[in-house]
């Protein structure tokens, strides 16, 4: 049965955490004096360094997850806890708690389904080099593959609704799971909106858990898959394409031959170009069936999102909700 709202949306603050009890307690307590009426729920992913003691001890509900990896928490996070308002972040102190209020107060004002907090001089301070690097070339690949709906698809600091997070179909494991995010949002074609905000610096004590290469790579491999499930025509077709040139290559000095002696020589050759040919013809019929086949998928992914309820919008300003001590001057009416 659908659940009546209140004029005030229940809201629900996620922070996924591994070995961050340098950094998990601070941002527990800036979570909880910005949005004083919001439950606050830390997923421990098999820390060894008292990251669930700090939690608890700051006010939040704590709980365990045994899957290693970024992307288990948050599709576990997302099946157990019921609200209205999901906003998650990170654990390592990078992003502000009194953002926060204005992800909401977007949310809400703007009808989206999601809300990303972009971040301000990540390039700047993203660790290493190599991450900022990285940073860049992903975007630019996401919005030519997926379209120009995000400038920040590794942004952790984000807002979403009920029927976001309820219709979302996590399969990924790990830091990419902020991809599987975006592209769940322009496939369906929902309300998004980005917010520019800063992007702190990690504390003493506290380190990052990405690794240049091994995530990069996992995440370059997460762009194929999901392309191959949301695009499969113009996945199989790039395919195609390749297949169609090598055997246009093959082709060309044996039909030359052909044409200026009337013979074929390289019989091997011919065979192998034709075989080339088969299989590109074959890739482009499997992406033409498969683009109806996700297209069907996509449209009962839409009608089961419009199937979930939306909470009302807030009748008193948001602002009214925290009090004014634990909110940033100059961003009381930001929105």
């Amino acid at each position: 049965m659908a659940r009546s709202h209140t004029d005030n949306p229940n809201i629900a603050v996620l922070l996924p955490c591994y070995n961050e009890a340098a950094t998990i307690g601070p941002v527990v307590r800036g979570f909880r004096a910005t949005l004083p009426d919001a439950a606050i729920h830390v997923y421990d992913n098999n820390s060894t360094d008292g990251t669930a003691l700090q939690a608890m001890l700051a006010g939040a509900h704590v709980v365990r997850e045994r899957r290693q990896g970024k992307g288990h928490v948050v599709r576990r996070m997302f099946a157990d806890i019921e609200a209205d308002i999901y906003i998650i972040a990170d654990g390592d102190g990078t992003y502000a708690p009194e953002d926060a209020e204005e992800l909401v107060r977007t949310l809400l004002t703007e009808r989206a389904d999601m809300v990303v907090g972009t971040r301000r001089g990540v390039h700047a301070d993203a660790g290493r080099q190599g991450h900022a690097l990285g940073n860049r070339l992903f975007n630019l690949l996401y919005r030519t593959i997926f379209g120009p709906d995000f400038t920040d698809i590794f942004s952790g600091y984000r807002a979403f609704s009920r029927r976001f997070v309820k219709s979302f179909p996590a399969v990924s494991g790990g830091f990419e799971i902020e991809t599987e995010m975006s592209v769940h949002a322009s496939r369906l074609k929902l309300p998004v909106s980005e917010l520019e905000l800063d992007y702190g610096r990690r504390p003493e004590g506290s380190h990052s858990k990405l690794s240049t290469f091994r995530d990069g790579g996992r995440i370059l491999w997460m762009f194929a898959m999901l392309m191959k499930e949301t695009r499969p025509f113009a996945f199989f077709s790039t395919i195609s394409a390749s297949f169609m040139l090598a055997s246009l290559g093959f082709m060309a000095p044996v039909l030359a031959e052909y044409f200026a002696t009337g013979l074929v020589s390289r019989m091997p050759t011919w065979v192998l170009s034709m075989a080339l040919m088969m299989i590109s013809f074959m890739l482009f019929t499997a992406g033409v069936i498969l683009d109806s086949v996700a297209r069907a998928r996509a449209e009962q992914l839409r009608i089961h999102y419009m199937n979930l309820e939306t909470p009302s919008m807030v009748k008193a300003p948001l602002s009214q909700t925290a009090p004014a001590s634990s909110r940033r001057p100059g961003k009381a009416d930001a929105a």
